[in-house]
């Protein structure tokens, strides 16, 4: 029997497993739902389920690069707690996934969980590791980054900020400034030619509204504004922000003195853009003893 995608999207919301575990037990069963969910939970594929919809906002970014500097690559991949973070059997599963990223020059998750190792895939393991160690393990995000013209160097600030950063001209120890400078600063773009017209023009709109509330002259708002325009872009472009190593000198001074660009740069963080619910326990016992 042919096994289709819908077929595959409904054992997923059934079962929340995830989308390769899901297509093997439908192919083990000749596309029967029913036997297949039992399958997966005799294997310990639902109790990993059962755990998939909490929140894995804890965790650990890794990076991993080349030996000739030409490719590197990011992922990170959550748990529950910091605890469980720091657990052997969760660092190695995250040595595995960037190390297969890196061999596979993966630049998606499913392409990263697909990899076999000693007949098991990825994600056949991370659902093992969910049975046996009781949380929600999730590989969020995998980033990857290639310089053919010039060199890829990183940065890891213990385990929650990892940087990549890709720069054609200057050294290794300029690179490895640079990457410890973006974890630092945490620049949006490398410049202002990347910034979307839509987000200055958005700022712009902002600033002008609070400069009309000043009561001076429109002249004098207008160059209140490309002032505080000019300030803004320093902030959010890498290029524009001051050397965290030398605050005297920009980003981009540095860059010229080295005859270097960077081409490319990607910053991770543990956990950022995941709402991780906070537990208020006085409003939970309130609530109970209001009966509610």
């Amino acid at each position: 029997m042919s096994i289709t995608a819908a077929m595959v999207k409904e054992l997923r919301e059934i079962t929340g497993a995830g989308m390769m575990e899901c297509k093997k037990a439908l192919v083990e069963t000749d596309g029967n739902i029913e036997v297949a969910i039992e399958n997966m939970r005799k294997s310990g594929a639902a109790k990993a389920a059962k755990k998939s919809g909490r929140v894995a906002a804890d965790g650990i970014v890794k990076v991993a690069a080349s030996a000739d500097n030409k490719t590197a690559v990011l992922v990170e991949v959550n748990c529950e707690t910091d605890f469980v973070a720091k657990d052997e059997n969760f660092l190695g599963f995250t040595d595995a996934v960037v190390n297969a990223a890196l061999d596979a020059k993966a630049t998606d998750v499913e392409t990263v969980m697909a990899v076999e190792i000693d007949g098991k895939s990825l994600e056949q393991l991370r659902t093992d590791l969910v049975a046996k160690i009781g949380e929600n393990i999730q590989v969020r995000r995998v980033q990857l980054v290639e310089c053919a013209d010039g060199a890829v160097g990183h940065y890891s600030h213990g385990k929650n900020i990892g940087v990549v950063v890709a720069t054609t001209g200057g050294d290794e120890e300029l690179i490895k400034d640079l990457a410890m400078h973006i974890a630092a600063a945490n620049p949006e773009y490398i410049s202002e030619a990347q910034v979307p017209a839509a987000q200055l023009e958005k700022e712009k709109e902002i600033l002008v509204a609070q400069a009309q509330d000043s009561g001076k002259p429109a002249e004098i708002i207008e160059k209140m504004v490309g002032g505080r325009i000019r300030k803004y872009l320093a902030e959010i472009t890498l290029v524009g922000q001051p050397f965290v190593k030398d605050p005297d000198m920009t980003v981009e001074k540095l860059l010229n003195s080295k005859n270097a660009n960077v081409v490319e740069f990607v910053r991770f963080e543990v956990g950022e853009g995941i709402e991780k619910k906070v537990d208020n326990f006085v409003e939970e016992v309130m609530a109970q003893a209001r009966g509610n």
